[in-house]
């Protein structure tokens, strides 16, 4: 928690509520800290986190704090906000809201485009007359008035006007110090006009330097803000895969067309083939194939029959299916999505603090240095020309802007194209410990493996063929609950075998079941149970399918055995190459799991996990995971729900699947299709991002501690520090962007 908060973190412990703000104003780093320490004072208010490269604040707080007193307190602070969420519920789709806030950024684009082609319209011929006319006649320096004017307090204007705002709550911002250049070098060519006559008077004119100031900080923000548009393209890429409208089906059978901020939960819809599914459902009639690419990055259509799930945004293929909402608005799995998404964008990374500190003190240090480079200048004899152009350059180059801009760009783009892959990233916080992992600790069912037990072999031990075999035992099985009984009576099913009339089954625990088929007394019994009844069976085929990992039984009568079946949670498809990607990225992978150890230790010797432990109990995963976290960070991937307390317990959980709520809630990061390899990709992406954060802080810094020296000492002009300044910026978020191609 920020320290500026903990004050309130005492009085109101418990956090009941989140609201994000849209924050007008912000234009460095400093600001975030002001808006944040104004949000903190609001009673109730447990924690605010105020992200500069989205202009949001996300404030935790009581559910007695009103939105009204938050917004009041960011007013008092010298900046305008409002409740996101009034935007949401004054547009009814999610397109529309998306279509609301391109219309509202695009208004905003055109704005500052409109400033900024007036001031270089003004500004290339007002420094082209004064770099290439020296000495100029009296009447041409007032032509320079002339032109610079507009560009410094119209084009301009929003550098004083929030340097005004700061001032009366005794604090700067960035453009406290472009407020204060750009009017010190107007004021001093004012006073050139009026107290020098003749030649001399040229030497006393830098009306070029405050317009030139002015142009190239409008552009490099202009720059930013075109970037920033770019950013926020997953979250509007997102919120576009929802469609505008659905087919519903009224009571009496007939159908309308309905927009789905009508659709409530119950409702019976049509998706046909082609349509976008509008909320999240069960599938009650029909059979069709659906994409699911924008929910788990898999590219095969997903077969959908009764009783299947369907998820808003997915495409359906083929057939028409009519289904059931189940969960409708901002409680379907897409929109979770998004806002999960945009919680992870509007969060920090604990590399942020070190530079909010900075940042913090930064502006008020560079004033007094400022202040110290055009007095020492005076003391050292060099004039009074001298010592306003070096103070100017001080003030310009010092803006904090790329530094403000280095973690948040980054991680912004890093969650946004996480989430394009089906990765979905909490926060800031659970990114940078991502990138620190040195093992991560893996689930063995339905994790290494596939979850589902399925029929892998049918062996002959009497004159019954196999087909016979697998009809009589699925025949038996089918009156049982158990997974293993699933798999063969789907196996059965799958071969178009006909399942008898069963009568007198009884499942016999531990041991197996028993009933009559056909008239015959059958038993589907497990290994030692069957030896027991018949001890002459031959063990080895059966040693030999458990050497295998199976799990294995035995199909018989009283007198003789009939068949032996095997069973088996076949290995995940890519699970061989996602435990070679993690040993590449120099991480342990580690198997823990219920299972017992001989199955363990071959389905691990399979995909190539050397630490295996074995009989772990639920609880017992998150002593496990204390063990590792001796050694270093760990990562824990899991279903999210069974193991939720050691998902807790590691430094950084994962959750496999869909992305349940609780597997959200849990997880630091949340994996949406069902493929391991995505475990290193998401750990790679964290790092990645966060070496683009080092990068972008180290040159932010780097930029600051060297320039500022240069302009006190004269080697940096006005318009060369602006440019520069400009230039950080943008390099800075230009190198973020470069995470919009990881793959």
């Amino acid at each position: 928690m920020n320290p500026t908060h903990q004050h309130h973190a005492t009085t109101t412990p418990e956090v009941k509520a989140t609201t994000e703000l849209q924050v007008e104003g912000m234009t460095c780093a400093s600001c975030v800290a002001r808006v944040e320490k104004a949000l903190a004072k609001v009673d109730g208010v447990e924690s605010a986190n105020v992200n500069f490269a989205t202009h949001t604040a996300t404030v935790h707080h009581s559910q007695h704090t009103k939105v009204e007193a938050l917004n009041e307190s960011v007013e008092r602070a010298g900046y305008k906000s409002k409740a996101m969420s009034d935007d949401v519920h004054a547009h009814h789709s999610a397109d529309e809201h998306a279509a609301h806030l391109a219309a509202e950024s695009e208004e905003k684009m055109a704005s500052m485009r409109k400033e900024l082609i007036l001031a270089a319209i003004l500004t290339i011929p007002l420094t082209a007359l004064s770099m290439l006319w020296h000495p100029r006649p009296e009447w041409a320096n007032w032509g320079l008035l002339i032109l610079a004017t507009p560009v410094i307090f119209w084009s301009g204007r929003g550098f004083f006007a929030i340097s005004l705002k700061a001032l009366r709550h005794l604090s700067t911002t960035m453009d406290t110090l472009i407020a204060m250049g750009t009017g010190a070098a107007w004021i001093y060519s004012v006073y050139g006009l009026l107290r020098f006559k003749g030649h001399e008077q040229s030497e006393h004119i830098y009306f070029e330097v405050g317009a030139v100031i002015v142009t190239l900080v409008l552009l490099g923000r202009y720059l930013e803000a075109r970037a920033k548009t770019r950013m926020s393209g997953a979250i509007q890429k997102l919120i576009g895969l929802a469609p505008k409208n659905a087919t519903r089906i009224r009571a009496d059978g007939t159908e309308e067309v309905v927009p789905i901020s009508d659709i409530k939960t119950g409702d019976r819809l049509r998706l046909k083939p082609g349509e976008k599914c509008a909320v999240d459902g069960v599938v009650e009639f029909g059979d069709s194939f659906v994409d699911e690419s924008m929910l788990t990055g898999e590219p095969v259509p997903v077969q959908k029959e009764a009783g299947s799930e369907v998820t808003a945004g997915t495409v359906n293929q083929s057939g028409t299916l009519i289904y059931t909402a189940q969960k409708v608005g901002a409680d379907t799995m897409l929109a979770q999505i998004v806002k999960m998404v945009q919680r992870a964008q509007g969060s920090k990374a604990p590399l942020q603090k070190l530079a909010d500190r900075v940042s913090s003190v930064f502006v008020p240090v560079v004033i007094v240095i400022a202040i110290l480079t055009g007095v020492l200048s005076l003391v050292a004899g060099l004039g009074l020309d001298t010592a306003i152009l070096r103070a100017i350059a001080v003030l310009v180059i010092a803006c904090p802007c790329a530094l403000g801009l280095a973690t948040p760009t980054a991680l912004m783009v890093g969650t946004g194209r996480g989430a394009e892959l089906g990765i979905l990233v909490k926060d800031g916080e659970a990114l940078e410990r991502a990138g620190d992992v040195q093992a991560v600790l893996l689930d063995k069912t339905g994790t290494l493996t596939a979850g589902k037990p399925s029929l892998t072999d049918v062996l002959a031990i009497g004159t019954e063929p196999e087909n016979e075999i697998l009809r009589l035992a699925a025949t038996l099985e089918s009156a049982s609950e158990h997974p293993v009984a699933a798999a063969v009576v789907k196996a059965a099913q799958e071969k178009g075998l006909e399942i008898s009339l069963l009568s007198g089954f009884q499942a016999i625990r531990g041991r197996g079941v028993k009933g009559t088929v056909e008239g015959r007394d059958l038993f589907v019994s497990s290994p030692t149970a069957a030896s027991e009844m018949l001890p002459s069976l031959d063990l080895q085929p059966i040693e030999r399918l458990q050497d295998e990992a199976k799990t294995v039984f035995v199909l018989h009568d009283s007198h003789r055995g009939i068949g032996i079946l095997a069973v088996s949670d076949m290995i995940s498809e890519h699970s061989e190459q996602a435990v070679r990607d993690l040993v590449a990225l120099g991480i342990n992978p580690v198997m823990v799991t219920g299972d017992n150890a001989r199955t363990a230790r071959i389905v691990a010797d399979r995909v190539g996990i050397k630490d295996v432990h074995a009989e772990v109990l639920p609880e017992g995963k998150v002593s496990i995971v204390k063990e590792h976290q001796a050694r270093g960070p760990v990562a824990m991937v899991g279903d999210g729900i069974n193991d939720a307390p050691a998902l807790a317990q590691a430094e950084l959980g994962i959750a496999m699947g869909h992305g349940t709520d609780i597997a959200m809630e849990t997880a630091g990061i949340t994996i949406l299709r069902a493929d391991l390899r995505a475990v290193s990709t998401s750990i790679a992406l964290s790092r990645a991002t966060l070496r683009t954060i080092r990068w972008n802080l180290f040159w932010a810094f780097v930029y600051n501690t060297l320039m500022i020296p240069l302009a006190a000492f004269g080697l940096l002009s006005p318009m060369l520090a602006a440019g520069a300044m400009a230039i950080s910026s943008v390099s800075v978020i230009l190198n973020s962007l470069r995470l919009r191609k990881f793959s």
